[in-house]
């Protein structure tokens, strides 16, 4: 059997020794030519160069609107109850977070409904990083609109000032402001890139008049404000168009027209009291079946808007025979061939206003006026 070589101690210390004095001579050859410190200029900071100027005043306009705005925005998180799969102990999980601002002193904050759906606890964290406990007072779905209310001091609750959409142009400078992934406030800002869409919402209705922007909106800035160069409220963050759920230049907020209207009736009624007709209609689908083309009334009211009107509805003749009453058409003007349609109508009108309906009956067209009256 042949033996195994073996490598003599003197010989690995040799080597050891070789390798030490190799890095040695490494040192010296990358530090300085004769070993000591260097003084040369590459070897130290390189002087800072001096603004030329101030910032612009487009730069000092920006930080401005959002040294002011973020005293109004908060940081909203909410758990949710589960039961655990295997010991079927129930327990609160967090469920999700989001972005709002104070709308006003009595410590009522605006956020997106689907900030807070579901949840069996909020809280709200302040721009000072205080926190609260926060309650529903109330939520409107099919405009992914809802109010919390917390119970803060005056002087920590710093509302938004509300400006108007209407009077929007396409290129107008605006600024995102939210906690998009819990972090702390975070500025986008962006221009309006198209104005008068629509999307739908978590109820599946439609939600008219949307502000387009490119302003980067996240996940997390659900429910924060957009404002314009003056720091005024024009809409509230709520959708992006994105494959992945990232950002992709394309961001909705629903206007601050819309949102001005709706959370004074929902602070006050905890819901949106529309206004209406006093009908109830046959379901779409089974209007197309029939093929007929506009709002079946399936029943009026008893002493309600519509019955004062003199509109019938659906009624059953002697031999059972279903006959139609009245087919709704146009409102005001303007032409409405499903339930969508009719609410989208209302929108603009109020409880106590006095509308023009079309309706069909017996093959002619004819116009009445109905006042309006509220409906759940």
């Amino acid at each position: 059997m042949v033996g195994r070589p073996r490598t003599s101690v003197i010989g690995a210390v040799a080597s050891l020794g070789l390798v030490f004095f190799s890095t040695q001579i490494g040192a010296a050859e990358w530090g300085s030519p004769l070993g000591g410190s260097y003084e040369g200029i590459e070897g130290k900071p390189r002087p800072v160069t001096p603004v030329p100027a101030e910032l612009g005043p487009d730069e000092r306009a920006t930080m401005s609107v959002f040294e002011r705005a973020t005293k109004s925005v908060v940081f909203i998180s909410n758990t949710a109850i589960q039961r655990d799969f295997w010991s079927l102990d129930i327990m609160e999980v967090p469920q999700g977070s989001g972005s709002g601002f104070v709308w006003n002193k009595q410590g009522h904050i605006v956020t997106n409904f689907h900030v807070i759906y579901g949840a069996s606890s909020i809280k709200v964290t302040l721009a000072d990083r205080s926190e609260y406990s926060a309650k529903l007072v109330g939520a409107d779905p099919d405009r992914d609109l809802a109010v919390l209310q917390i119970q803060a001091s005056e002087t920590v609750l710093e509302p938004l000032a509300i400006g108007t959409s209407h009077d929007l142009r396409v290129g107008q400078k605006v600024l995102a402001i939210g906690n998009p992934f819990g972090l702390d406030h975070t500025l986008t800002t962006g221009v309006v890139s198209a104005l008068g869409r629509t999307i739908k919402s978590m109820s599946n209705r439609t939600i008219e008049g949307v502000i387009q922007t490119d302003a980067a909106i996240n996940p997390g800035n659900s429910g924060g404000p957009l404002l314009d160069s003056a720091g005024r409220l024009i809409g509230v963050n709520t959708q992006i168009v994105s494959p992945s759920g990232a950002y992709a230049g394309i961001g909705f907020a629903v206007p601050v027209d819309t949102v001005n209207r709706i959370i004074p009736e929902l602070i006050k009624h905890g819901k949106l009291i529309r206004p209406g007709l006093g009908v109830s209609l046959i379901h779409d689908s089974i209007a197309r079946r029939w093929g007929v083309k506009g709002l079946v009334i399936g029943k009026v009211t008893r002493g309600g808007s519509a019955d004062r009107a003199g509109l019938r509805g659906v009624r059953e003749t002697a031999t059972g025979r279903i006959e139609l009453g009245d087919v709704v058409v146009a409102v005001d003007g303007k032409p409405v061939e499903t339930v969508d349609d009719l609410m989208d109508a209302m929108e603009k009108y109020k409880v106590g206003d006095r509308v023009k309906v079309e309706v069909v009956r017996n093959k002619k067209r004819q116009s009445v006026e109905v006042t309006l009256q509220a409906v759940n």
